[in-house]
């Protein structure tokens, strides 16, 4: 078995079901009575929490892929961002039917007075497009860079996932606080590569001026 065999047939498809664990989990509580006493507030916090670990874990492929030299790791990126949006629309869908009960006259008052939830709303709107675009066919159309520019969505998505969370705790904001550290990291981490490869790279063969003075005459 060849190692794009084991990639496709074996490592995506644990990736996968482990990505399914935690939905599994909540289902299996919610419908063994393991939930507490508040099983909507629960489910709303768990789904939440994980929209923003799979964004880290999204944001986090490029800079493992190019530290351990793994480039098959980026193979994982698109599944991984999907998971994100899977989860955001899970918590999205939580507040819309168990705690809204679909009542769009309130549900558009909340976006609108209540500013976690505006900025909670911000997020998810931020990956709608990423999901939608996330095909080959999409990055065709698009072209590679006007696709990866429209990707860059995921960074609004990011911070406004974690200031919807800060806001939401008010005060126990230690989660959060991490989360944001985290995503702080994995930009400043982009940033400092970004910049490295626009600064000017050295003619080939030319002396530097303490080179000059070293040399004897």
């Amino acid at each position: 078995m060849t190692r794009q065999h084991v990639l496709r047939w074996v490592l995506k498809p644990l990736v996968f079901l482990a990505a399914l664990g935690p939905v599994a989990y909540l289902t299996w509580a919610a419908l063994t009575d393991n939930l507490s006493a508040n099983p909507i507030s629960d489910i709303t916090l768990e789904t939440g929490t994980w929209t923003l670990r799979f964004l880290v874990i999204t944001l986090a492929v490029t800079p493992l892929r190019r530290i351990t030299q793994w480039n098959d790791l980026i193979k994982f990126r698109r599944m991984l961002g999907l998971f994100a949006f899977f989860y955001g629309t899970l918590h999205f869908t939580t507040y819309l039917w168990l705690d809204q009960f679909f009542d769009l006259a309130g549900i558009v008052q909340d976006i609108w007075k209540r500013p976690f939830i505006t900025v909670g709303f911000t997020a998810f709107v931020a990956m709608l497009p990423l999901a939608i675009t996330s095909t080959n066919g999409w990055i065709r159309r698009l072209g590679g860079k006007n696709w990866q520019r429209l990707h860059r969505l995921i960074y609004v998505a990011a911070v406004c996932g974690v200031v919807h969370y800060w806001w939401l705790v008010k005060s126990d904001v230690q989660r959060p606080m991490i989360y944001g550290l985290i995503f702080a990291s994995l930009l400043g981490y982009r940033v400092v590569v970004a910049v490295r490869r626009r600064a000017p790279k050295p003619a080939v063969g030319s002396r530097s001026s303490a080179d000059l003075l070293r040399r004897p005459s």
